[in-house]
């Protein structure tokens, strides 16, 4: 079995929504990536830190879906990340209320043994410092490398995260992301300039509104599955790319004609992250859902049409 590494946060969220907010919940980019990679038959650990004010009832969730928490660091006297945030009425944007580093400010991530070899490493969105310390404990070059970053790094640590993308395959951003990245307002561009940076492939998720998947001569678009409810969209890009990285670790095919499935397989699982608060949803999702729904995409993007002459 193929073995994935997840690099990112295990952390406190608290929401707030249009249709209500939570206190603290079970939240962080790693959690969401694991929970999303669960699916797939493929070995995976996750790399982060937690204070000890973390219930052992969340590691516990992420122990029963076989998920290695070897490296998981918790610091004893110290406290969890904890982020809060409040999303306006279109679920598209949203404030950060608080953000509290804690135990993350000082975290030096230390990869297992048995997962410096991992064919996979999903570098979850952490300071581009850290996703460069875990490539450099790798004993073997994994066959993918997968980056998610954010706005937030490319404000303050822009020359670190340009070192890191030197080192990767692909790498995963929102749409206002690219274009700040890149300085382009054209998606096709933005990917292109972007691609010059390192990574073969530019995957940008533009929520509601689906993803994009750029090589260099190709593009691939999703569109993301219309829902009758959304409740919170919190780690639905964390979930995309656990269900695109799991995907690919089992399958072992990284071209682009499978990075397609990759895509609608992570589109798949993120449209159940949104139906309730946290991590509910991807706590319950039962095998014959996940099936159900990828049968949705299937007929939202199959079409026969006639070519006229």
């Amino acid at each position: 079995m193929n073995k994935l590494l997840i690099v990112g946060t295990v952390a406190f969220d608290a929401i707030e929504t249009p249709f209500g907010k939570t206190d603290k919940i079970l939240g962080g980019a790693a959690t969401y990536i694991g929970l999303a990679a669960s699916h797939f038959k493929v070995q995976s650990a996750i790399v982060s830190v937690v204070g000890d004010d973390f219930p052992q009832e969340y590691l516990d969730l992420l122990s029963s879906r076989n998920i290695d928490l070897t490296g998981v660091e918790k610091v004893s006297g110290g406290k969890t990340f904890f982020w809060s945030g409040r999303y306006h009425n279109d679920l598209n944007s949203r404030d950060t209320l608080d953000t509290q580093l804690n135990v993350l400010a000082e975290f030096n991530p230390v990869v297992p043994e048995n997962f410096k070899d991992a064919d996979v490493v999903m570098l979850g969105n952490l300071h581009p410092n850290t996703q460069i310390s875990v490539l450099d404990q790798m004993t073997e070059k994994p066959k993918l490398v997968v980056l998610d970053t954010m706005n937030f790094w490319m404000d303050c640590a822009l020359e670190e995260l340009k070192e890191v993308m030197k080192r990767i395959d692909v790498i995963t951003i929102n749409d206002e992301e690219a274009r700040q990245l890149s300085g382009e307002y054209s998606l096709v561009k933005a990917a292109e300039v972007i691609r010059q940076m390192g990574p073969r492939y530019v995957v940008i998720k533009k929520g509601e509104h689906g993803a994009l998947l750029f090589d260099k001569h190709d593009v691939f678009f999703a569109p993301a599955l219309p829902l009758k409810e959304v409740f919170d969209p919190t780690g639905a890009g964390d979930t995309f790319a656990g269900g695109f990285a799991g995907y690919l670790a089992q399958s072992s095919n990284i071209s682009f004609k499978n990075m397609k499935n990759a895509i609608i397989y992570g589109s798949n699982l993120a449209s159940f992250c949104v139906e309730k608060f946290g991590t509910k949803r991807m706590e319950e999702i039962a095998k014959v859902e996940v099936k159900d729904r990828l049968q949705q995409f299937k007929m939202l993007t199959q079409f026969d049409i006639e070519l006229s002459e």
